[in-house]
């Protein structure tokens, strides 16, 4: 288990102890001045993290940068999750609902909210589908549903079997075991299987299996609750969004495989999944987790205020 969750899921435990009347060292809280319980939501918040992710590297560097003390500071009770940096959704997703389960059975709370970003999107999905009775709500952020059209570019120009994609598969299986070593894992890694569920094809298939919340037009919105659970979604169409930015021109030269408004990795009318909260903030894929290091557009709503406007959503919805 990872330095996030584990962190997180000891301040739980100290409180459950708490709770019970046992003297034990204070937790850490998080910093607050007003609206401290904006972000109080009745069920813990998952944070679950895209392609190539990660939790913490170096315990210096979050995938998350700064929405877990975003949300935090308003009460949320927030833990930060790692799988597989490179594999399918359904390996990553039962990684996944591992740890859901020990968040569940630590917290003492019945059920969690799931919030994904680009392939954590799916993940949460994945999980909402095979234990619904874990799940209150999935939000999917940047996320490609309907597929990307970057993974069916890459697929058509990459024959399977053939040295290219075996030497594709080996630089991204290392740099996604690099990157689990640097953040205190070790998960399997299978970028080809990765690629091949990111695709238009491959979305389809997975949708016909787990179709909640996905929209039945090409741009519209899909059910905002299914079996209980809610779905929503938000997106960005953002490319060159801060100049001081390093991610900012891969994505830019990146959106030009695609042939609609897009995040420079997702599509904007792929992200779209159970109740559309916005498709169009300017911010681009990484911009949506405030990455990198923060350096978002400063004439958009700040990332981390987007992520806490939406646990009041929930809070308000009871969830």
């Amino acid at each position: 288990m990872h330095r996030s969750l584990v962190r997180s899921l000891r301040a739980a435990a100290v409180a459950a102890v708490v709770g019970a009347g046992l003297a034990v060292a204070p937790a850490a809280q998080a910093f607050c001045l007003f609206n401290c319980s904006y972000t109080k939501t009745r069920y813990p918040i998952v944070l679950a993290h895209g392609m190539a992710g990660f939790d913490s590297l170096f315990g210096l560097v979050d995938y998350w940068y700064g929405v877990e003390n975003a949300l935090e500071d308003g009460g949320a009770n927030v833990f930060v999750t790692e799988v597989s940096q490179f594999n399918s959704t359904a390996v990553r997703g039962e990684q996944l609902l591992d740890q859901v389960e020990d968040i569940v059975a630590i917290t003492g709370k019945a059920k969690v909210n799931l919030i994904g970003h680009s392939h954590g999107g799916l993940d949460v999905r994945y999980v909402a589908a095979v234990r619904p009775a874990l799940v209150a709500s999935v939000t999917s952020v940047g996320s490609p549903h309907k597929g990307a059209a970057l993974a069916d570019f890459l697929r058509a120009n990459i024959s399977g079997g053939t040295f290219t994609e075996s030497a594709l598969n080996l630089l991204a299986n290392s740099l996604g075991t690099l990157l689990g070593l640097l953040s205190g894992t070790s998960n399997p890694q299978d970028a080809i299987a990765g690629l091949d569920n990111l695709t238009t094809a491959g979305l389809a298939t997975f949708n016909a299996q787990y179709p909640a919340g996905v929209p039945a037009t090409a741009c519209g919105e899909g059910a905002a609750v299914v079996n209980g659970i809610r779905y929503y979604s938000w997106s960005g169409t953002g490319l060159l969004t801060n100049a001081l930015d390093i991610g900012d021109p891969a994505l830019a030269v990146a959106s030009l495989v695609y042939p609609e408004a897009n995040d420079g990795l997702v599509g904007k009318c792929s992200s779209h999944l159970g109740d559309v909260i916005r498709d169009n903030y300017f911010m681009n894929h990484l911009d949506e987790v405030n990455q990198v290091l923060g350096l978002v557009s400063i004439f958009e709503s700040n990332p981390k205020t987007v992520f806490r406007s939406h646990a009041n959503r929930l809070k308000g919805a009871g969830l």
